[in-house]
């Protein structure tokens, strides 16, 4: 390449810009209402057998509850590790764990503590993984993002995003060789479908016909940019077409609607193997990392969380189930408060929990392969 002349270097230092630096949401809406927070704040639709949703609706408080004491935690500086909440988001984990056996083998992302509780995972373990003790899941040395209960069929999630989607192909095509109906599945965010990783999962996992369920919450951002800046369309399952893989949209805002759709994904996959493609609209009402809800990662953020506040995952499944006589209002206030005690328990037995020990920094970190040969 030549070098830039004085005359043209002076050119272009003079030059005025000719497009704007401030980025514009360019993307086809293909979501329509789902993207809109302003829409879908009436009491969801259930089934005839709605009483199975009472058990989901005390899975998504303690969530809630456990989130909002780990923020608060992170607020003070009880906690000091890095902390992506999943508040307001509860409804895909929940809605899937419905149709989980602890056979299944799952794993997570950066913001999977609502994957782990809704698979049964330890509220105690996680408490203890996020204030550093002994006692948590990763012995206090994994923190927030490193989460682990594979005795309920959570295998694992890591803070790299996309990591785990590839292994989680492998834990499907481990499944179809061991012949017994179980299924992978994989949750990630939308941020995760710009990796690389992520489409050679899919490709690879519709050739392998490997049973795994790719699970996308689709929150609308990545950190603080919103999916219409970095991709063509707002819609994530238009990448099943691109891998021949079976693909649908859900409010992931709506448990009912995530279950059934699961169920019926999933008796498929059990019996005939492959993949599919599972996108459950959604919101974060926190920002990014962290507790707070007015910024992602020092960037101001709108305040959309207020208008997705009206789609509460929580709220329209406890209006519903009111209103089909399952639940009154003192029952979901005494379910609210038995949730509480259980976090405040848990919170006090992990706060009196101890450190790792000093000679632990290096043995829980390498493997000591003396006397191995």
């Amino acid at each position: 390449m030549r070098p830039t002349s004085p005359a043209s270097f002076a050119h272009f230092m003079d030059a005025k810009p000719v497009v704007s630096l401030t980025p514009k949401i360019v993307a086809q809406d293909a979501l329509g209402s789902l993207g809109d927070g302003s829409a879908h704040h009436e009491p969801i639709v259930l089934p005839k057998d709605s009483l199975k949703y009472v058990d989901a609706l005390r899975r998504m408080l303690v969530i809630r509850r456990a989130e909002e004491r780990i923020a608060d935690g992170v607020a003070d500086g009880t906690i000091a590790c890095p902390c992506h909440l999943a508040i307001g988001q509860e409804a895909p984990a929940v809605g899937l764990a419905l149709h989980l056996r602890s056979s299944d083998r799952a794993f997570g992302a950066h913001r999977s503590h609502a994957h782990f509780l809704a698979m049964g995972g330890s509220l105690h373990g996680l408490f203890a993984e996020v204030l550093g003790r002994d006692t948590g899941v990763s012995r206090g040395m994994g923190g927030s993002m490193h989460l682990i209960a594979r005795e309920n069929g959570f295998h694992g999630s890591v803070p790299i995003v996309g990591a785990t989607i590839p292994i989680a192909v492998g834990a499907g095509l481990a499944a179809k060789m061991d012949r017994r109906g179980d299924v992978a599945v994989s949750f990630f965010g939308d941020g995760a479908t710009e990796e690389g990783g992520f489409h050679e999962s899919m490709n690879l996992a519709r050739v392998l016909d490997a049973p795994i369920l790719f699970v996308c919450e689709n929150n609308l951002f990545s950190s603080h940019l919103h999916i219409g800046l970095r991709q063509p369309s707002n819609s994530i399952a238009r990448y099943g077409d691109a891998h021949g893989v079976p693909a649908a949209t859900v409010d992931g805002n709506d448990v009912v609607a995530v279950a059934e759709t699961v169920a019926s994904a999933l008796e498929t996959m059990r019996r005939s193997g492959g993949p599919f493609l599972l996108e459950c609209i959604t919101y974060r009402w926190r920002g990014h990392v962290g507790h707070r809800e007015d910024e992602d990662v020092g960037v101001a953020r709108k305040k959309d969380h207020v208008l997705w506040k009206g789609r509460d995952p929580i709220g329209r499944l406890a209006r519903a189930l009111e209103a089909f006589g399952q639940l009154s209002t003192d029952q979901f206030a005494s379910m609210d408060a038995d949730v509480a005690h259980e976090i405040d328990d848990a919170w006090k037995r992990a706060m009196q929990d101890p450190f790792p020990g000093k000679s632990q920094l290096l043995a829980r970190v390498y493997a000591d392969l003396r006397g191995a040969r």
